[in-house]
């Protein structure tokens, strides 16, 4: 059993405790010895306080203590707060005890001060000594925010939220590259995202969304690419595209705001001062950012999809958000709905953040002939979909709804150049550990 049970985290200390007792738990994060006095930086998930340890006002224990300590080591310090002009919050602990919980071995896979660089592959081989890092523990305490938040701006305008499956009977949604599994004597697939069933509860619910990890078997080998991922999606009935990129406008605008006004600690930790978005976000057609590209000495067909170069080439002209609309039906999922006087083009959109999509969705076919119709067109059977479209027979209403990566968007608060940065445990085609 626990012999002490703290009193304070770091960041609780301050100087009107001064000549109080505390208790503090938490990781060595540094020691220093200059002699005659010593010093320990103890981290906990608050940040880092300084244990100061001078000769002869400490008993001979704790001060041989102190140097033998390895960081990393969890340990217990019961000690008495005083002011300070030179310790980082402006107090330190004169402790009175010191007894370590478990000893860390050494040497430490990685440098957790940050002090000794290391590449990404080998912080993510040694991810459970890369968290401890107080930079990356920012990164996920503003994970963390952004999840929150996310949950605060759909509930606050009436949305459901929902947990769908991720085992599938049929590889749906156009036979996109999914994993298969084995599921006692079948074969099934797992999700890679929540598309239909979202669409299927809007007849029910009108107004959902979900945050949820999907699956996609692509082999792709990017710094914005994953097998595993984390996907906020809304669906909404009687809307079309225009409503819901209102909508993703405004939950992108409120998280930044959001991040900007209670993750200002996390946010200066990594060096990183977020912009204000101004709505509405510039909207480009697919027609027009062809021509864009054009002029930028890059030409795509009419009826291609744009490249990363040509993407890279719009974000040095557009840093901040922007839409892609009016996509050729031909290039997005049959569910999303043609425009009427113009089959060709379909009410589609894609939200990008400088050079990387961040979200994409449109509005949604609700007539069961049409969605048939969209189905063979893209060389899929019917019969894949069948539960799917009886669902359409019984009252379906338009619809339309948008899908956000979460990662990619984290990407873009934190300025991270690498989706693997952002993921706690990242999933791609060559790590499955740790």
């Amino acid at each position: 059993m626990l012999r002490w049970r703290r009193t304070h985290y770091t960041q609780q200390v301050t100087g009107e405790l001064e000549g109080n007792e505390v208790v503090l738990l938490g990781w060595v994060h540094d020691v220093r010895d200059l002699g005659k006095i010593k010093f320990l930086i103890l981290r906990d998930r608050e940040g880092v306080i300084q244990i100061t340890a001078p000769l002869g006002k400490v008993s001979d224990n704790v001060f041989s203590l102190i140097s033998s300590l390895k960081r990393e080591s969890v340990v217990a310090v019961k000690g008495i707060v005083r002011r300070s002009s030179i310790a980082r919050l402006g107090v330190e602990v004169i402790p009175l005890e010191i007894e370590v919980l478990n000893e860390a071995k050494s040497p430490l896979p990685l440098d957790p001060t940050g002090r000794i660089p290391a590449d990404l592959s080998k912080r993510l081989d040694a991810r459970y000594i890369d968290l401890r890092v107080p930079s990356q523990m920012a990164i996920f305490k503003l994970q963390h925010l952004v999840l929150n938040l996310t949950r605060k701006f759909f509930i606050e305008r009436g949305f459901i939220e929902v947990v769908t499956p991720r085992i599938l009977a049929s590889a749906t949604e156009g036979g996109a590259a999914l994993f298969s599994v084995k599921y006692f004597e079948k074969e099934v697939f797992l999700a890679q995202s929540p598309q239909l069933y979202k669409e299927v509860l809007t007849s029910v619910f009108e107004k959902v969304f979900e945050i949820g990890t999907f699956f996609r078997a692509e082999e792709s080998d990017t710094t914005y690419h994953l097998n595993e991922f984390v996907s906020v999606d809304m669906e909404e009935a009687f809307t079309d595209a225009e409503d819901v990129m209102k909508t993703l406008e405004d939950y992108v605008c409120y998280v930044f705001k959001g991040v900007k006004e209670l993750g200002s600690k996390e946010l200066k930790n990594i060096n990183v001062e977020l912009k204000e978005l101004k709505k509405p976000f510039k909207r480009l057609s697919y027609e027009e950012a062809l021509k864009k590209l054009e002029k930028l000495g890059l030409e795509v067909k009419w009826g291609a999809d744009i490249p990363t170069q040509g993407y890279r080439k719009l974000g040095e002209e557009y840093p901040e958000p922007y839409f892609i609309v009016d996509w050729p039906t031909q290039l997005k999922p049959f569910y999303i709905k043609p425009y009427d006087e113009n089959p060709s083009i379909c009410e589609a959109f894609d939200l990008n953040y400088s050079w990387l999509e961040v979200a994409s969705g449109g509005t949604r076919i609700h007539d069961k002939n049409l969605l048939i119709k969209r189905i063979k067109e893209q060389g899929l059977n019917p019969d894949s979909f069948k539960s799917h479209l009886e669902a359409f027979d019984y009252g379906m209403p338009p619809h339309a709804g948008w899908g956000l990566g979460l990662s990619r968007l984290l990407m873009v608060i934190t300025g991270r150049s690498n989706i693997r940065e952002v993921v706690l445990f990242p999933r791609d085609r060559w790590r499955l550990t740790p």
